[in-house]
């Protein structure tokens, strides 16, 4: 007779900060058969079905982030109520007051708990004080639902939706677990009239999302996972310690693990959704084939980009005000999207750059973008390793654990480049390295080709998906480390 642990069981319910629930935990699996189970038996009453999806919503980010999720219910509640108060206001003044409690009250959090240590040792630094730091933990995935509160809000200020009656699609709005830890950043007026449509999922819808998910999962499980371990972190770590070569070697590892970490997560979120029957907007359009910074950022974290040209470069005044205004608008965008990434000088360094990267961008289209002097393929492909170079050297800020490092591998690649040594660099890295090059062909292939691949998906059986899954356990059980690599976009 087969004995059951119920303690065991217990404990696996509960939330272990050792090993919180992500898509790459093995309990995920357990997770999603009951939800789906669930999920498919309400899918015709659509009040029933998002008490369900709620409900494993909050316990999939218990699960993640545990006490936390009471943040989540309780900013659910206060935007639910403060967007009431905005909509009925009787004057644009009193909506404008209401606007400014729900704005100060989300950045308040997120501020508080983002924020609070790095302000107490900056303050520290300069002025020789020596406040004692907070060590306040961050919970998971509070930039991107605060990004959404602030939206709905705004929208609704803007009279461009009206509020939503039902608390509970609101909760679910903020707490749908595919996107809520790490995103996309969604929008209310995109995603809660999906909740009232009735449940479909056409083959097309699971083919795509099967798509996703798989090749989501090997972007971030396989790739970027295996880059990281076995090289990124080798050299990051100590900088001074490598030549130029090398460190540039693990620059361009890196520009590939960001971007199958982050594109590989938000593949796979936006994957579950299709099989929900909900649609997540696409958040990365093969970023690194940019020919200019504007473009990458059309192009890399989508939502994220479109959420700071709606809701701050236009509230800052867009380019309504001037020359001189639209540019200091721009680098107030990006200065201050580097800052929400990370409370480091590292990470307003980096947005900072970027910045000014969008404002050179303009004047050099101004100036010199109508002057043809070579071929568009070769001025095309020129662009394109212009602006795929200075993002990887921003990237150095962005990974570097502190100025200190940041300035250690800057100095290693312009003052100690050197190929001596190159060959046995190569031979003791060369998985690595090839895998850098799968995830570089990866992101090369059009999306055409991917989309002509889900259509024929749509003709196999089932046995097809069943083996395509197994065949994918096979490969992750082969590159898995006993080492967890958690995304990296968790800690914003």
């Amino acid at each position: 007779m087969i004995q059951i642990d119920w303690s065991n069981v217990a404990q696996q319910l509960l939330y272990n900060p050792k090993n919180p629930l992500l898509f790459n935990n093995g309990f995920f699996v357990f997770f999603f058969f009951f939800f789906i189970l669930f999920y498919y038996l309400f899918r015709n009453n659509y009040r029933h079905r998002a008490i369900i999806l709620t409900l494993f919503s909050l316990y999939f980010f218990y699960k993640a982030s545990g006490g936390f999720v009471v943040i989540v219910i309780l900013s659910a509640l206060f935007n639910y109520g403060i967007s009431k108060f905005i909509y009925k206001a009787p004057s644009k003044t009193v909506k404008k007051v209401g606007l400014w409690i729900s704005v100060l009250a989300n950045l308040g959090v997120l501020f508080y708990f983002k924020y609070t240590d790095f302000f107490i040792q900056t303050i520290n630094d300069i002025g020789h004080f020596k406040f004692h730091l907070l060590h306040i933990l961050l919970p998971i995935g509070i930039s991107f639902f605060t990004f959404e509160n602030l939206s709905y809000c705004i929208d609704i200020y803007r009279e461009e939706i009206e509020p939503e009656d039902n608390v509970i699609n609101y909760m679910l709005f903020l707490a749908f677990f595919p996107k809520l830890v790490m995103g996309p950043i969604v929008r209310a007026k995109d995603f809660i009239p999906q909740l009232k449509q009735p449940y479909v999922v056409s083959q097309t819808d699971f083919s795509k999302g099967f798509y996703l998910i798989v090749s989501g999962l090997i972007k971030k499980l396989i790739i970027s996972d295996y880059i990281t371990l076995n090289l990124v972190n080798y050299v990051f770590d100590g900088p001074a310690l490598h030549n130029g070569f090398e460190c540039l070697m693990a620059l361009y590892g890196y520009a590939i693990v960001i971007y199958c970490d982050f594109s590989g997560y938000s593949d796979v979120a936006i994957g579950i959704s299709k099989w929900l029957g909900i649609t997540i907007p696409t958040n990365f359009l093969s970023p690194y084939q940019s020919k200019s910074i504007t473009e990458f950022w059309r192009r890399w974290h989508i939502s994220l980009s479109s959420w700071l040209r709606d809701y701050l470069y236009i509230s800052l005044g867009g380019n309504r005000k001037g020359k001189l205004r639209t540019q200091v608008n721009l680098f107030l965008t990006m200065f201050l999207g580097g800052f929400w990434h990370g409370a480091s000088w590292n990470f307003i360094i980096w947005g900072s750059l970027h910045g000014v990267a969008l404002i050179f961008n303009k004047y050099w289209s101004q100036f010199f973008g109508k002057i043809v002097i070579l071929p568009k393929i070769v001025s095309n492909i020129l662009y394109g390793i212009i602006t795929f170079h200075f993002v990887i050297f921003c990237w150095i800020f962005f990974k570097s654990a502190n100025l200190v490092i940041a300035q250690q591998y800057i100095h290693q690649i312009v003052y100690q480049f050197t190929l001596q040594g190159a060959e046995t660099f190569l031979a003791n890295y060369k998985y690595p390295l090839l895998m850098m090059l799968l995830g570089y062909v990866l992101h090369l292939i059009p999306d055409r080709i991917a989309d002509k691949w889900i259509a024929i998906q749509t003709r196999f059986s089932i046995v097809y998906y069943v083996v395509v899954l197994m065949l994918f356990i096979v490969l992750y059980a082969f590159f898995k480390s006993a080492e967890t690599v958690f995304p990296i976009y968790l800690q914003f």
